[in-house]
Order: C-alpha cells, then structure tokens, then sequence
C-alpha cells in the first residue's frame, strides 16, 4: 500500500468502530521521506513523502477506509533523561548536547537525548542529574540555524566592516 500524506490525527479524526492496525516507527524513522514498513497486523505499507518533511508524529493517521485505520506509534528507546534546575543549566546542557549535534527532545520540563554513553558519562561528570530510561522521543526541539549570506555585491571585508 502506498502512503503519500497523513489524513489527520486521532485526537480530531472519526474513528468510529473501525479498527485501528499501529504503524510501529523508530524516533529517527518519523522524519524520513520514504520508508517501507509492516503494520502490527501485517500490512505492507510504503511511505513516500516527496513534496514535504513528513515530522509523524504519535497518533498520526495514514489511511483510513470502512474497517480499519492505520495510525502512526512511536517506541520507545534508550534515553538520557535531564531536569535542569534552572535556566544557566538548561543553557549549559543544551550547549553540550548541542555541540555533539546530536537530537534533542523536549518533555514535561525534560530535556531528552537518544542514548549515548559517552555523552552520559560527560554530563554526569560534570555533575548535572542524569538518568536512563526508555522513553518515548516525540518533541523534538527545532534547532536549526539560518545560514549566513553575502549579496555579490559585497566582500568578506566589507560586511565585516558593516557587523563591527
């Protein structure tokens, strides 16, 4: 079966009696524009997202017809789980995971992190509260920076000249 856009989600969807068959991703898979996976039923489902970034997420629904309703679940993984306790730890935190470019999610005041035992080891080192769990990564954090440009009209030493 081939799926090229979700259809809404279960929170404002009419499920009715219909049956919902789960569609079992990986946090890293929710992100990924083609993907071919089976349903916990069985069903051989294709995803093709060429037009956009799909971001599923918890809840997702895929197809739907009369009987059966294909919804999107996340598993749950290893996690570095962190409370920071104020906002210089949450600033010093974020700058080490942040550094290592690694995925960050965000949780009921947590910040979470795919589980790595250097980063663990580091963090712990440093002294922050740290604990491994299997959560669910379902917010993550956008951390993405704009890119600098120069018009070719201008030189590096004049938009130096223009930022100092």
């Amino acid at each position: 079966m081939l799926i090229q856009e979700k259809i809404g989600h279960t929170g404002t969807f009419e499920i009715n009696n219909r049956k919902i068959d789960l569609l079992a991703l990986q946090w890293f898979e929710a992100r990924k524009r083609i993907i071919r996976k089976q349903t916990n039923s069985g069903k051989e489902v294709l995803l093709k997202f060429l037009n956009e970034n799909p971001e599923l997420t918890e809840g997702d629904i895929l197809f739907a017809d009369t009987d059966t309703i294909i919804v999107v679940s996340i598993l749950s993984c290893e996690c570095i789980v962190l409370q920071p306790k104020n906002m210089f730890e949450m600033a010093s935190v974020c700058y080490e995971i942040g550094n290592k470019h690694l995925p960050l999610f965000y949780d009921r005041d947590e910040l979470l992190v795919p589980f790595e035992m250097p980063l663990f080891s580091l963090l712990s080192a440093q002294g922050y509260d740290v604990k491994r769990e299997g959560r669910k990564l379902l917010h993550a954090l956008k951390t993405s920076v704009a890119p600098h440009t120069i018009s070719i009209s201008e030189n590096v030493f004049s938009k130096t000249q223009s930022l100092t």
